[in-house]
């Protein structure tokens, strides 16, 4: 009885995950009824004055009315969904991918992010992914054929697997300077664009160091183990892979900056990595069999990426904010905003390679001008929405919701318009802007908690703007499957960042937030 039990379950396992996902999902919606964050804040806050440390035994002082009881489970309740999310890829097997057919070994397993056409560009075809190792006009399997008069045709194989070797060694190396524009971005452009905090700037490049040197190797790691589809090898294309990783942990890192000592961005990053490649199986290698392998439009990650890093950090400020935390406001002065600026520049120099390494080879040159076209098109909105609803120029406006088109154009942006690119970013501009100025303090008081960086305004919105704006922009996207990523991966980086935030909090808060002096040696400087 117990093997036939087992051999269903592998039989029918598709359709278990399947279940097992509805079922947390339909938990999820179910505790935010009962368990509401409001209510659950306000206990917090009522029964810790001036208490510096949160722990799980501090909830043995919610006696009244049964609150402990109703806080315990709502903290429990989200790592239980976290942990079981994350578990759900070993239940599948390391080795299998759901619902799509095991790859040819020629086939490089390198390269999820973009949608091929078919040979003869039919937007339909949405079976199969495009590798830009080789070009379409060099076969991956030569004819041994003769190319000079008299020759074996063992000589001209080898010719022929030589001019192949060379192609792939010469992709290589273009892929190779896409990813060290891509480390810029990283390394100096979202380090600079977060040090407009006055007294953080040290904290906050300090802390972009740290958590792209863990990303990195975390990521390659559990992709080599198999963790969520096939073992891959290590090459340009997973390194490119891993930066869009980094790139989505600093995204959520900007939401709660400045109020997490150093070591615990570490313990948000062991969280973030297996959520964020969860949900990139998911939404990229037909993962659980939600979205089919090729079926969706988002080459630049603007669905992938950006909204997975915001909503995971939003999740996060929920447990990491304290009542403190309200009392202080985020000081900038004319040089840490000119230093952001700075940070910003890079961002937007260096963004077309960003949606562009993930492109076909043929599309490059398209994401790259369509990128541009975008981030020129919000630039200009920005400069027309924050002088026209504030009156004069706010430099943060122009530092952050310039960019606000990159992201957007992330999806569509090897599919679509010069024309619908300018568009889309315009409208992105003013969006970010407006979550500036009128939604991001309504979201906090909501959420009780503080987006130091606005990254629902840079990332979330338009990222969730530029996922939906594909079905009406890009050629071959499906209405259906757009929209359900979006919901699947809003839903998926609001449960495993709660998860998190709830960690990060065993761990305590820092005594003043928003200080380099509390961890820094500032007396020689």
């Amino acid at each position: 009885m117990f093997l036939s039990k087992i051999n269903f379950f592998l039989h029918y396992k598709q359709n278990c995950i399947s279940l097992l996902l509805n079922f947390l999902l339909d938990i999820f919606f179910q505790m935010q009824y009962i368990y509401p964050r409001i209510y659950f804040s306000r206990c917090i806050v009522s029964t810790r004055p001036g208490i510096k440390k949160f722990t799980i035994s501090n909830l043995n002082t919610l006696r009244k009315g049964g609150l402990s009881v109703i806080a315990k489970r709502y903290l429990r309740l989200y790592v239980i969904l976290c942990i079981g999310l994350l578990c759900i890829p070993f239940i599948t097997g390391a080795n299998v991918s759901s619902g799509s057919e095991t790859t040819n070994s020629n086939q490089s397993l390198e390269q999820p992010w973009v949608m091929t056409k078919g040979m003869a560009g039919s937007p339909n075809d949405v079976d199969s992914w495009v590798h830009d190792d080789i070009t379409t006009s060099v076969p991956s399997e030569l004819p041994a054929i003769d190319l000079v008069s008299g020759a074996e045709p063992s000589v001209a194989a080898k010719h022929g697997e030589a001019v192949h070797t060379a192609v792939e060694e010469l992709l290589d190396i273009a892929r190779y300077t896409k990813s060290i524009h891509v480390l810029a971005m990283l390394m100096v452009g979202f380090g600079f664009l977060m040090v407009f905090v006055k007294r953080y700037g040290w904290g906050s490049v300090t802390a972009t160091y740290i958590a792209v040197s863990f990303v990195l190797p975390y990521y390659m790691f559990l992709k080599t183990q198999g963790f969520c589809g096939e073992p891959a090898e290590l090459k340009v294309d997973r390194f490119i892979l891993a930066e869009f990783c980094a790139a989505s942990m600093l995204i959520a890192m900007g939401a709660f900056l400045g109020r997490l000592k150093l070591s615990q961005y570490i313990v948000a990053a062991v969280i973030f990595v297996p959520a964020y490649v969860l949900n990139e199986w998911i939404m990229l290698e037909n993962g659980m069999g939600l979205i089919p392998k090729g079926a969706l439009i988002d080459t630049g990650g603007s669905i992938v990426i950006h909204q997975f890093g915001a909503y995971f950090g939003l999740g996060v400020i929920v447990r990491m904010t304290t009542s403190e935390d309200f009392k202080k406001s985020i000081e900038s002065d004319k040089i840490s905003n000119q230093f952001s600026m700075l940070g910003s520049m890079v961002l937007w120099i260096f963004w077309p390679s960003f949606c562009s390494a993930p492109a076909p080879l043929e599309l490059m040159t398209t994401a790259a001008v369509n990128t541009v076209l975008s981030l020129c098109g919000a630039t200009l909105s920005t400069w027309i929405a924050t002088t026209i609803i504030r009156k004069k120029v706010v430099i943060e406006d122009m530092a952050n919701a310039a960019l606000a088109g990159g992201v957007a154009i992330g999806s569509a942006c090897a599919y679509t318009t010069p024309m619908a690119s300018v568009l889309l970013g315009f409208v992105a501009g003013i969006i970010s802007v407006i979550g500036f100025a009128f939604i991001q303090p309504r979201v906090q008081k909501v959420l009780k908690g503080i987006d130091t960086c606005g990254v629902h305004n840079l990332h979330g919105m338009p990222g969730i703007l530029g996922g939906l704006a594909a079905i009406f922009i890009a050629k071959g996207a499906v209405p259906g499957l757009q929209i359900k990523a979006v919901f699947v991966t809003f839903v998926l980086a609001w449960i495993t960042g709660l998860a998190a935030g709830t960690v990060i909090s065993l761990f305590g808060h820092r005594k003043d937030s928003y200080n380099d002096a509390e961890e820094f040696v500032l007396e020689e400087h």
